[in-house]
């Protein structure tokens, strides 16, 4: 399989239809190629060999498709860039893989010194607007490379809050198979027009950019995300399917001006990055009456769909069973499992770690062949996630490893705390870490962020947690905020918490 194919297709069975749309521009599939074509040749006339870096700094919209689309075409791997990083982080991820191709957003134009001096192997910058449209304009289209298989198509970094970032390497292979899994456990008709509001050097969000060219899907484009974007976009395009993370679902529909639009359009809502907590999702359904729901879970190295809940597992029966807090079975690409601390898998209904096997597992970590052997140790990617599989395959997600919490020797996972205070009126989110306790070793600690008006007690808090909380689980101490620190793709920052929680902590229980 190679990533380019679906536009080859496209472009002969329905070239008039728009591909692609942003604030400034609308392409057909047939004004797509061409354009993508171009952007090859002005890759390759430049130097670009096969299997070279190109990397893109830049927000959502039709340039970050040809970017992506193109650099394939040239024969080249892509290398999107998180745009949350400073201009050293970034030039540390482009001089790690030797990449000498950057396109980029003249918002970003203020990092170039930075990027450049951790980066002295970058050779070609461009800006996107004017310069990158001349240099497009300018070059020969040239025929696709058709690069395909096992050959390198994608190298995206991970991490970068503390420490180096790792780059894990995705074949075309990969992604084809990660994307066909998804499509097929969609349980429902796609989506006509798709709208991408995650940004899209996230393996979630360019996993369902593959997901629509395989699909047939016009592509809409927000540059970020913003909740009141999201609505007049839904209105004005009658958008049928997006994605969203949870943390991007809870600010959409909690907008103040949430009911003077019209989003009876949309039909799919794809949900993943991090755990929802069942009172949100609850909520999200109420809002969104006509669609079908879907939950992936996954992550970058699997790039990135393990498991899927699919829109007939979000039903009563559903509800009923629990089964609705699960994040469903494995695809038909890839195979589950959950294993103890000697890699032996556990018996359904034991708590241990996911791993999977399958196409879709990362072809390895640049130039880390330790790390790659250990998270690959017996041919199973090691996720990292705590999880519980039932009798017919079910897969929840109940921990990270690193965010398990163990006080006074028994095991909380933060994810069932989360969920139980999230019931709670007043609250309008939370996340739940660890810290150091003198007595307990470590203690539960819940960052609340309140809902409008609403001022929390802790002693209130104490009291929701125990109709469904044992003891042990029950926060010891508590921190209210304006709003949770998130990463670039919406996931909370634990790590952030738990540095703030730390710094205040006196390790005494109160």
């Amino acid at each position: 399989m190679y990533l380019t194919q679906p536009l080859h297709r496209l472009a002969r069975q329905t070239p008039d239809r728009i591909a692609a749309v942003d604030a400034g521009r609308r392409l057909t599939w047939r004004a797509l190629e061409a354009r993508v074509a171009a952007f090859a040749g002005a890759l390759r006339s430049r130097g670009l060999e096969p299997g070279d870096r190109v990397a893109m700094l830049a927000r959502n919209g039709t340039d970050f498709l040809v970017y992506i689309l193109g650099t394939f075409w040239a024969g080249g791997v892509i290398n999107p860039v998180n745009l949350r990083w400073t201009g050293g982080e970034i030039g540390y991820s482009l001089e790690n893989c030797q990449t000498r191709f950057l396109i980029h957003d003249p918002e970003f134009a203020g990092l170039l010194p930075a990027i450049r001096a951790a980066a002295p192997g970058l050779v070609h910058v461009v800006e996107t607007g004017a310069a990158l449209d001349g240099w497009i304009d300018a070059a020969d289209p040239v025929e696709d490379a058709l690069r395909r298989g096992d050959d390198l198509a994608a190298i995206l970094y991970t991490g970068g809050t503390t420490g180096f970032p790792k780059g894990v390497m995705l074949s075309h292979t990969n992604l084809a198979s990660s994307a066909f899994g998804s499509i097929a456990a969609r349980q429902g008709p796609a989506g006509t027009r798709y709208l991408h509001t995650a940004p899209l050097f996230h393996i979630g969000a360019l996993s369902g950019l593959f997901v629509t060219l395989l699909s047939d899907v016009e592509n809409h484009f927000l540059p970020a995300f913003d909740p009141l974007a999201v609505l007049e976009s839904i209105a004005r395009e009658r958008i049928v399917e997006l994605f969203l993370v949870p943390t991007m679902i809870r600010m959409v529909i909690d907008h103040p001006r949430f009911a003077e639009f019209d989003t009876t359009s949309v039909r799919g809502i794809r949900y993943g990055a991090s755990s929802i907590d069942g009172a949100l999702l609850d909520r999200a359904m109420e809002a969104f009456p006509n669609a079908g729901f879907i939950q992936a879970y996954g992550m970058t190295e699997l790039s990135p769909t393990a498991t899927v809940l699919g829109t007939a597992d979000h039903g009563a029966e559903a509800r009923a069973n629990g089964r609705l807090r699960s994040a469903g079975r494995a695809t038909m690409v890839t195979e589950v499992r959950i294993v103890g601390p000697d890699d032996t898998e556990l018996p359904r209904g034991q708590v241990g770690e996911i791993v999977a096997r399958g196409p879709t597992v990362m072809l390895g970590y640049w130039q880390m062949p330790e790390a790659t052997a250990e998270a690959l140790r017996g041919g199973w990617m090691h996720t990292g996630d705590l999880g519980v599989m039932d009798a017919d395959g079910y897969v929840t997600v109940v921990d990270r490893l690193k965010d398990m919490i163990i006080t006074g020797g028994e095991n909380v996972y933060s994810a069932e705390v989360e969920s139980a205070l999230a019931t709670h009126p007043a609250v309008a989110n939370v996340a739940v870490v660890a810290v150091p306790d003198a007595k307990w070793g470590e203690r539960v600690h819940a960052v609340i962020v309140p809902r409008p008006g609403e001022t929390p007690c802790p002693d209130v808090l104490t009291a929701h947690c125990r109709a469904s909380l044992a003891g042990f689980k029950i926060p010891r101490s508590f921190a209210f905020v304006d709003a949770l620190p998130l990463s670039a793709a919406g996931k909370i920052l634990k790590n952030v918490l738990r540095d703030a929680a730390r710094e205040t902590n006196t390790g005494d229980t109160p």
